[in-house]
Protein backbone atom coordinates (compact mmCIF):
# COMPACT_ATOMS: atom_id res chain seq x y z
CA UNK A 1 0.00 0.00 0.00
CA UNK A 2 1.24 3.68 -1.21
CA UNK A 3 0.89 6.02 0.93
CA UNK A 4 0.26 10.01 -0.59
CA UNK A 5 2.76 12.48 0.50
CA UNK A 6 1.14 14.52 2.50
CA UNK A 7 0.10 11.52 4.33
CA UNK A 8 3.67 11.07 5.12
CA UNK A 9 4.81 14.50 5.93
CA UNK A 10 1.41 14.23 8.45
CA UNK A 11 2.80 11.16 9.92
CA UNK A 12 6.54 12.55 10.41
CA UNK A 13 5.08 15.69 11.98
CA UNK A 14 2.88 14.49 14.43
CA UNK A 15 5.54 11.96 14.99
CA UNK A 16 7.77 14.74 15.37
CA UNK A 17 5.82 17.00 17.48
CA UNK A 18 5.35 14.10 20.08
CA UNK A 19 8.63 13.17 20.69
CA UNK A 20 9.17 16.86 21.16
CA UNK A 21 6.37 17.00 24.08
CA UNK A 22 8.03 13.93 25.76
CA UNK A 23 11.31 15.39 25.68
CA UNK A 24 10.18 18.24 26.89
CA UNK A 25 7.86 17.08 30.05
CA UNK A 26 11.11 14.49 30.49
CA UNK A 27 13.42 17.46 30.83
CA UNK A 28 11.17 19.12 33.35
CA UNK A 29 10.26 16.25 35.77
CA UNK A 30 14.22 14.80 35.43
CA UNK A 31 16.35 17.94 35.58
CA UNK A 32 14.02 21.11 36.84
CA UNK A 33 12.48 18.94 39.46
CA UNK A 34 9.11 19.69 38.66
CA UNK A 35 7.32 15.75 38.33
CA UNK A 36 4.34 15.34 40.27
CA UNK A 37 5.16 13.98 43.76
CA UNK A 38 5.79 10.50 43.68
CA UNK A 39 5.64 10.02 47.77
CA UNK A 40 2.28 10.19 48.54
CA UNK A 41 2.23 10.25 53.02
CA UNK A 42 -1.03 9.26 54.22
CA UNK A 43 -2.45 9.98 57.97
CA UNK A 44 -5.60 8.57 59.43
CA UNK A 45 -8.07 11.64 59.37
CA UNK A 46 -9.50 10.16 62.63
CA UNK A 47 -6.25 10.51 64.64
CA UNK A 48 -4.75 13.74 63.24
CA UNK A 49 -4.51 15.48 66.95
CA UNK A 50 -2.98 12.17 68.33
CA UNK A 51 -0.53 11.66 65.54
CA UNK A 52 3.36 12.94 65.33
CA UNK A 53 3.82 15.91 63.99
CA UNK A 54 0.29 17.30 64.13
CA UNK A 55 -0.05 16.35 67.61
CA UNK A 56 2.12 19.54 68.26
CA UNK A 57 1.44 21.83 65.53
CA UNK A 58 3.00 25.29 65.41
CA UNK A 59 6.02 27.01 63.90
CA UNK A 60 9.43 25.07 64.31
CA UNK A 61 12.95 26.34 63.21
CA UNK A 62 14.68 23.10 61.30
CA UNK A 63 18.11 25.29 59.95
CA UNK A 64 19.77 28.46 59.59
CA UNK A 65 16.90 30.45 58.54
CA UNK A 66 14.71 27.49 57.72
CA UNK A 67 11.47 26.44 59.39
CA UNK A 68 8.41 24.47 59.26
CA UNK A 69 4.97 24.85 59.74
CA UNK A 70 3.14 22.08 61.34
CA UNK A 71 -0.69 23.12 59.80
CA UNK A 72 -4.10 21.16 60.78
CA UNK A 73 -6.66 22.33 58.51
CA UNK A 74 -10.14 21.94 60.02
CA UNK A 75 -13.75 23.20 59.16
CA UNK A 76 -13.48 27.04 59.18
CA UNK A 77 -9.79 27.59 61.27
CA UNK A 78 -6.00 26.93 60.85
CA UNK A 79 -3.86 25.44 63.47
CA UNK A 80 -1.71 27.55 64.08
CA UNK A 81 -4.06 30.68 63.52
CA UNK A 82 -0.91 33.55 63.09
CA UNK A 83 2.29 32.17 61.95
CA UNK A 84 5.43 34.57 62.38
CA UNK A 85 8.77 34.14 60.41
CA UNK A 86 11.77 36.35 59.29
CA UNK A 87 12.14 38.17 56.39
CA UNK A 88 13.89 35.55 54.01
CA UNK A 89 13.07 32.41 55.66
CA UNK A 90 12.71 29.63 53.82
CA UNK A 91 9.15 27.87 55.03
CA UNK A 92 8.06 24.53 54.37
CA UNK A 93 4.44 24.22 55.18
CA UNK A 94 3.32 20.44 56.42
CA UNK A 95 -0.62 20.01 56.51
CA UNK A 96 -3.31 17.96 56.60
CA UNK A 97 -7.14 18.03 57.05
CA UNK A 98 -9.52 17.04 60.14
CA UNK A 99 -12.71 17.25 57.81
CA UNK A 100 -13.39 17.85 54.76
CA UNK A 101 -11.03 18.83 51.68
CA UNK A 102 -10.12 22.69 51.99
CA UNK A 103 -7.42 24.74 50.11
CA UNK A 104 -4.43 26.48 51.29
CA UNK A 105 -3.69 30.15 49.28
CA UNK A 106 -1.37 32.24 50.21
CA UNK A 107 -2.28 35.86 48.64
CA UNK A 108 0.64 37.54 46.59
CA UNK A 109 2.56 34.20 46.49
CA UNK A 110 2.11 31.72 43.78
CA UNK A 111 2.02 29.34 47.20
CA UNK A 112 -1.33 27.11 46.13
CA UNK A 113 -2.46 23.86 47.40
CA UNK A 114 -5.49 21.64 48.23
CA UNK A 115 -5.29 19.59 51.32
CA UNK A 116 -7.20 16.25 51.43
CA UNK A 117 -8.25 14.19 54.62
CA UNK A 118 -5.72 11.31 55.25
CA UNK A 119 -2.91 12.93 52.74
CA UNK A 120 -0.27 14.60 54.23
CA UNK A 121 0.69 18.18 51.93
CA UNK A 122 4.06 19.65 51.99
CA UNK A 123 4.96 22.67 50.28
CA UNK A 124 8.02 25.22 50.43
CA UNK A 125 8.37 28.41 49.77
CA UNK A 126 10.68 31.32 50.93
CA UNK A 127 9.88 34.71 51.50
CA UNK A 128 11.83 37.61 50.86
CA UNK A 129 9.56 40.41 51.66
CA UNK A 130 8.49 41.56 54.97
CA UNK A 131 4.75 42.17 55.73
CA UNK A 132 1.68 40.51 56.05
CA UNK A 133 0.56 37.21 54.14
CA UNK A 134 -2.91 36.72 54.07
CA UNK A 135 -3.91 33.00 54.21
CA UNK A 136 -7.26 31.66 52.37
CA UNK A 137 -9.27 28.75 52.18
CA UNK A 138 -10.27 28.32 48.26
CA UNK A 139 -11.43 25.11 48.14
CA UNK A 140 -15.13 25.25 49.61
CA UNK A 141 -15.81 23.61 52.80
CA UNK A 142 -18.99 24.38 54.16
CA UNK A 143 -21.32 27.13 55.05
CA UNK A 144 -18.70 29.00 56.84
CA UNK A 145 -15.92 28.67 54.37
CA UNK A 146 -16.11 32.79 53.88
CA UNK A 147 -14.64 33.05 57.21
CA UNK A 148 -11.67 30.52 56.89
CA UNK A 149 -8.74 32.20 57.20
CA UNK A 150 -5.47 33.54 58.62
CA UNK A 151 -2.22 35.20 58.15
CA UNK A 152 1.75 34.82 57.86
CA UNK A 153 3.67 37.85 59.78
CA UNK A 154 6.86 38.06 57.70
CA UNK A 155 9.28 40.71 59.97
Amino acid sequence: MKMHRYEEIWLALSFGILVIFMLVVGYQTFAMGMGPPSHKETIDPQKVDETAPFDNPGVFQTGDNEYEVVMTLQTFGFTPSNIEIPVGAKVTFTMTSKDVVHGFQVAGTNLNAMVMPGHIQKITQTFKESGEYLILCNEYCGIGHQMMSTTISVK
